[in-house]
């Protein structure tokens, strides 16, 4: 029969130095308490996570938590383990497990806190992320259904408001689609994203391929996509695929949000400052800019500074999500600046 925590071990109780062992054998977080709820020992990672918790001090004055308080005094009292959920908001936000055993001496306890911030995280993710898609195809449905009703009943032998309302309707479908589009290209990503490329990838060349293929959409618009390429080949390891959805999507931002400052700078160029990176991709528009508060929250999913301008551009809220994704499947980083008056500069860091 194996042996637990509580029981004789060498002929004796766990003494100690043998408990403290078994705590740092731990994978997560574990407090060894005295019969006065006084820290015994902490094993490294509740150190790191709990950095108030010192050896000799009673719990209670690092972990000011009611309930936590509260289940290690029952566990003390009734000699039955108690879980609990620990929800602390200073310095950061985070939820862990603790569970709490007393051990057969009748003293002694130990606390276990596993953590459950990036679960609850990912949950309110999902639920934000399925009530975003919901409102996005909510309102390209809802015109659609108006304006099949309306084909079907007043306007049903209006020849004019015939081609008008089904431009309008096609609009609406193929926003609908692009967003389908983007929520599939970001599901992909997501599931490969621990798994970096093996690829690789000529980044002179993919720029001058997204240019070529941007370029009918700039002339229209009336911006000029200028490329500064080095004379040497940029090689890095990556997905070609992924990379051009990369650069695709911050061409088109600088030329639909940036391009009334007529012009879209390019530039390719060999880092040698920032270690861990080979190369420095840079896209920088002269438009309008953006207010300072509105940068750090670009590349989250859906938000937009103006809702109705974006979905007027066909934008769907997705874009530097997707690339902020990509980039990290490619250890790669993504840093954006803006001032309004004087354009965004996008930076994207590429490793070899």
């Amino acid at each position: 029969m194996t042996a637990g925590p509580g029981d004789v071990h060498d002929g004796g109780p766990l003494d100690d130095r043998t408990l403290g062992r078994f705590a740092d054998a731990l994978p997560d977080p574990c407090i060894v308490l005295d019969r006065r709820a006084a820290v015994l020992h902490c094993n490294a990672l509740a150190a790191q996570h709990f950095p108030g918790v010192s050896t000799g001090v009673p719990l209670a004055f690092s972990l000011r938590a009611p309930t936590l308080l509260a289940a290690i005094d029952a566990a003390r009292v009734t000699g039955a383990a108690q879980t609990v959920e620990l929800h602390q908001t200073i310095p950061t936000e985070t939820w862990h497990r603790v569970s709490i055993a007393p051990l057969a001496d009748g003293g002694r306890l130990v606390v276990v806190l596993q953590s459950l911030t990036e679960q609850k995280r990912l949950n309110a993710m999902r639920t934000d992320f399925i009530a975003n898609v919901s409102h996005e195809l909510r309102t390209p449905l809802t015109s659609l259904i108006g304006f099949i009703d309306t084909l079907l009943g007043p306007a049903a032998r209006d020849e004019a408001a015939r081609l008008k309302f089904l431009s309008i309707m096609r609009g609406q479908a193929a926003r609908m689609s692009k967003l389908i589009d983007d929520l599939l290209s970001l599901s992909r990503i997501e599931m490969r994203q621990h798994v970096r490329p093996t690829g690789s990838v000529d980044v002179g060349r993919l720029l001058r391929e997204v240019r070529d293929g941007l370029q009918t959409q700039a002339e229209a618009a009336g911006v000029a996509l200028d490329l500064a390429l080095p004379e040497e080949a940029a090689v890095v390891t990556g997905d070609r695929d992924e990379l051009y959805e990369v650069f695709e999507n911050l061409f088109d931002n600088a030329i639909k949000y940036g391009g009334d400052g007529g012009r879209v700078e390019v530039v390719l160029a060999p880092v040698s400052s920032r270690p861990g990176y080979a190369y420095m991709v840079t896209v920088a528009d002269h438009g309008a800019g953006i207010e300072q508060e509105h940068v750090p929250r670009l590349t989250e999913r859906f938000y937009r500074i103006d809702a109705e301008s974006s979905r007027r551009k066909k934008g769907t809220g997705l874009g530097l999500a997707i690339v902020k994704h990509i980039l990290n499947r490619h250890r790669g980083a993504l840093a954006i600046s803006s001032r309004p008056g004087e354009g965004t500069r996008v930076e994207v860091l590429l490793a070899r």
